[in-house]
């Protein structure tokens, strides 16, 4: 079986509850999603997704997947695409970097891997461990009084994990972690996720106010030498995200005790390939996980899904369920939150059928 085309599809997701807001300003309404499509020459046709969260996140953005698939579609036209070793060898040596370029293409390999196995990706990851995935909800940034009155709402759907997106001014997220604390109940996890925003005073009066709160810090600063400051002034537990990018950045954050679970993004290291070699290593060195992406829909959802679901439960943290969170379906049968956990399909490969009304028509064609 060789790559006889590839097709790439431009999707625009808007927002269920209109605005995502997060750290320094930063929000999106609609997020552009890049999906790809390798067909075969039997007949057989394996897709992937790609969704920035913006173009002002991590150094990635919408357009920059399209253009960068482009330049790998004459590389990858008539390889293997199960032959998944080889296919992320030769994207590397095409295109230096850009690993969110890289993540739809590798997530459609899985995709025809097991179809052509007539296996589950989450099998082909090693099976399930346990029934389902527990899911945590982010709650976008907002008032301190609104974002505990989210926090509510949100449990009634069966999340029992919260991600607070603070990141602002230090006395307005201080309420905000209070605020929300107050009203968690027994067995709820609640997270204040800084997504960068804070520089190294802001974060440390953050840090000293919350102290006696049962709550876990997420990525205060941007580098990772300033997370590593905030992390040795409290005792709070603490989490690593952005600055997890790869193998080396998990080894050096791990000699250093510098977290104690991460966020794993897959298109963040390149797609389900490497993230598959981190959560092993993970697994290894007993660090938990948040197993998700940037941003993105039904395609997503399902590639979380199978590599969470195929994680020992003690290793995970959280993952997330995305297609909730936006209004358009981009394929069917894809994970749907049950009481705020999500399982994977036993169907071959995703275990998606790629909703081609949502689709359109291709933005552009390789062959």
């Amino acid at each position: 079986m060789k790559i006889s085309a590839i097709r790439v599809y431009q999707v625009d997701l808007p927002l269920v509850e209109g605005r995502y807001s997060w750290s320094e300003g930063k929000y999106v309404e609609v997020f552009d999603s890049t999906v790809v499509e390798l067909l075969t020459d039997n007949g057989n046709s394996g897709f992937g997704e790609v969704c920035p969260l913006g173009p002002f996140y991590l150094p990635a953005f919408g357009a920059g997947a399209r253009a960068g698939i482009g330049e790998l579609a004459s590389t990858l036209i008539w390889q293997d695409p199960t032959a998944i070793g080889p296919i992320n060898q030769l994207m590397d040596r095409a295109l230096l970097g850009h690993p969110y370029v890289k993540s739809a293409i590798d997530m459609a390999c899985w995709d025809l891997l097991g179809k052509t196995a007539g296996k589950s990706v989450c099998d082909l990851m090693g099976g399930k461990f346990g029934d389902s995935v527990a899911l945590y909800r982010a709650i976008s940034q907002r008032p301190a009084e609104e974002m505990a009155e989210n926090v509510a709402g949100h449990r009634a759907d069966g999340y029992t994990k919260f991600q607070l997106k603070v990141g602002g001014r230090p006395s307005e997220d201080i309420d905000r972690i209070h605020a929300a604390a107050d009203i968690l109940t027994a067995g709820e996890v609640l997270v204040a996720d800084a997504n960068t925003g804070w520089r190294v005073d802001d974060a440390a009066r953050v840090v000293n106010a919350v102290r006696d709160r049962d709550v876990y810090i997420e990525q205060p600063c941007r580098s990772y030498e300033h997370c590593l400051t905030i992390r040795k002034r409290t005792a709070l537990p603490f989490i690593l995200d952005e600055n997890i990018d790869g193998i080396d950045a998990l080894l050096r954050g791990h000699q250093d005790g510098a977290m104690d679970v991460i966020n794993l993004k897959i298109s963040k290291v390149g797609g389900l390939t490497r993230a598959r070699q981190i959560r092993d290593l993970c697994v290894s060195l007993n660090i938990p996980m948040t197993i998700e992406d940037s941003w993105g829909g039904d395609i997503i959802t399902a590639a979380i899904a199978h590599l969470a679901h195929s994680t020992p439960e003690s290793m995970r943290f959280s993952a997330t369920d995305f297609n909730s969170y936006v209004s358009v379906q981009n394929a069917t049968g894809a994970p749907q939150r049950v009481a705020g956990h999500m399982v994977a399909s036993d169907e071959p490969g995703l275990g998606i059928t790629p909703n081609m009304d949502a689709l359109g028509q291709a933005e552009s064609e390789y062959k």
